[in-house]
């Protein structure tokens, strides 16, 4: 999607993202979209790549305002991002390009219906927010967002799914289980080559992690 000439404001999206995530503790809070959106624009930079600029930052500071995992209604949470845009001044076509970004970013929308992010803003955006999930962060973020589901932290005879739909996947096992279950497996699914390379580096870390756990855990 070629950069359009409008100016939309992204302050005032910014501010919106903020007003709905600022007190999340589920690890999908302000601060992530922040990196997210920081990621973002480190994958433009490094692959060189054209795109509409304020259609990624949008789609990265909004992914989570809509997400089930953070609101109860989420056609409420939508009708209010789309008003949030109007307001930032944004285009039709670029609302339309945001909305098909975050509504098919999550890796639960994608075990119901595969990979439907397709345009160059989308991959920047989806491996931002997987990336994300990875390293150092990516370990307090599960073990945050498990402890906020009362997900136990380890069980050595469980062993890890593999998941076939979304109502499986919301369901979890344990925090350690979710390394496998789905972090693990982010690497491959990276489309960028600024997300591969990044994905691998911090994949190495939390295995070097899982490491020292586990000789910690079997004391």
């Amino acid at each position: 999607m070629k950069e359009e000439n409008n100016v939309a404001d992204l302050s005032k999206v910014i501010a919106y993202a903020e007003s709905i995530l600022g007190n999340d503790y589920t690890g999908h809070g302000f601060d992530h979209v922040k990196r997210v959106a920081g990621l973002s624009q480190a994958i433009i930079d490094a692959d060189e790549l054209a795109v509409d600029r304020f259609v990624v930052q949008a789609a990265a500071y909004l992914h989570d305002t809509v997400d089930d995992k953070v609101v109860a209604d989420v056609t409420a949470a939508s009708n209010e991002v789309r008003a949030c845009l109007t307001t930032a001044g944004a285009s039709d076509a670029q609302t339309k390009e945001i909305f098909s970004i975050i509504e098919n970013l999550s890796f639960s929308k994608e075990l119901l219906q595969g990979a439907q992010v397709v345009s160059v803003e989308g991959r920047v955006v989806r491996d931002a927010d997987r990336l994300d999930a990875l390293g150092a962060i990516g370990i307090l973020r599960t073990s945050y967002f498990g402890g906020s589901h009362q997900h136990p932290i380890h069980v050595s005879d469980l062993a890890p799914k593999t998941f076939q739909n979304h109502e499986d996947y919301r369901k979890g096992t344990t925090v350690i289980n979710h390394f496998y279950e789905k972090l693990f497996l982010l690497p491959e699914k990276m489309t960028t080559a600024y997300g591969k390379k990044e994905a691998q580096r911090r994949v190495a870390f939390m295995k070097d992690f899982l490491e020292e756990f586990y000789a910690e855990w079997d004391v």
